[in-house]
């Protein structure tokens, strides 16, 4: 994996569209984000997940959480389009791992 590689990722908002972003960053969020989200509904809230993974994240790529908040949206959406996450129905927006 060298320097721009990139990966194509989705968004559940807009089906059928999708975005080329960098590979390394979207791998360590979505592996952090996977780490901390339960499989229990109703979830975890997006600003309790963002605190639980952004000391995980590599410091190379995330230097002082920088952009996390972007990545972790991006990876987010494109989990839920995947089927691998799930939103609870009700406000405010908490997600879980969905079920293998």
């Amino acid at each position: 994996m060298g320097p721009g590689d990139k990966i194509e990722i989705s968004n559940i908002n807009t089906p059928g569209r999708t975005e080329r972003v960098d590979r390394a960053k979207y791998e360590a969020m979505r592996e952090s984000l996977l780490a901390v989200l339960p499989e229990e509904a109703p979830g975890q809230l997006v600003a309790e997940a963002k605190s639980a993974l952004l000391p995980g994240l590599p410091e190379a790529l995330f230097p002082g959480g920088k952009t996390a908040g972007w990545w972790l949206k991006a990876v987010q959406l494109d989990l839920e389009a995947k089927g691998i996450i799930a939103r609870a129905k009700a406000k405010p927006v908490r997600l879980r791992r969905v079920a293998e």
